[in-house]
């Protein structure tokens, strides 16, 4: 009689939750990019951060079907894309075939096994609220960044609503309700909810929480930007009221830090 022993962790969860929603993630608005609005918007917002300086050395951190690594691509970067997916690395392949100097790997973003000193930047987008553990995640990239290099995290606080926004979380609500196009929960809504409840950062991915393990891992020069209304408003063309409200009343933000000359 044989007997199998379970040897899964949090992070296996994490990669089968991603593989899974792969199959429909660029179908999402928030996810691809949907107009050529948007693009300008994320170009324009990285830009601001990254500079556009070309030929440099960039790592998209769970680039999952590789939008982020496309944008990258366009600021004139030689991007290299990382993911414990290989569900998402087979979308990622196929979309940017032919588009520029892409590469991309199986990979874990808090042991990304890349040379010390070898990029210009670090980005993250929809990433750090699933970190099982973000000060050796931030404390990786700061090693492989060069001195001088910036990391750009891309995130959201989906939980704790900021004060004057409670009235447009509870407009979205009341639209979620009146609503007659509102779908049924997706089918891993409770790996989700199973997954959000034991990360680090399971009581929100707070800006300013982020701000200070990045200022613990050795960075400085750290950017909270919360400028991302064109992106939003791109995007909202492509969502139902509710929706979009549901977002408006969101802590989203981009944070970027530079490693020390």
């Amino acid at each position: 009689m044989s007997t199998t022993i379970a040897n899964r962790n949090l992070k296996d969860e994490i990669r089968d939750y991603w593989s899974i929603r792969s199959e429909t993630f660029d179908t999402t608005p928030g996810h691809e990019i949907f107009s050529l609005e948007e693009r300008r918007a994320w170009l324009a917002l990285l830009s601001r951060h990254l500079g556009t300086d070309q030929g440099r050395r960039a790592l998209d951190l769970a680039c999952g079907t590789g939008v982020i690594s496309l944008l990258l691509s366009e600021l004139g970067f030689s991007v290299t894309g990382l993911d414990l997916s290989e569900a998402m690395l087979a979308r990622a392949r196929a979309k940017v075939s032919g588009k520029g100097p892409i590469k991309l790997f199986l990979g874990d973003a808090e042991n990304t096994l890349e040379p010390s000193d070898s990029y210009d930047a670090v980005v993250t987008r929809h990433l750090v609220w699933t970190l099982p553990d973000p000060p050796a995640a931030f404390a990786e990239w700061h090693r492989v960044l060069k001195p001088g290099g910036r990391v750009a995290i891309i995130d959201a606080d989906t939980i704790n609503t900021p004060p004057d926004r409670r009235l447009i979380k509870w407009l979205a609500r009341l639209a979620k309700r009146l609503s007659r196009n509102v779908p049924p929960p997706p089918p891993y809504a409770d790996t989700h909810a199973s997954i959000l409840s034991r990360v680090y950062f399971s009581d929100g991915c707070r800006p300013d929480a982020v701000a200070e393990l990045l200022r613990q891992a050795g960075f400085e020069d750290i950017i909270v930007d919360r400028d991302l209304g064109p992106i939003h408003r791109a995007q909202g063309r492509f969502m139902p009221l509710y929706q979009r409200l549901e977002r408006a009343a969101q802590n989203r933000f981009l944070i970027s830090a530079r490693k020390p000359a």
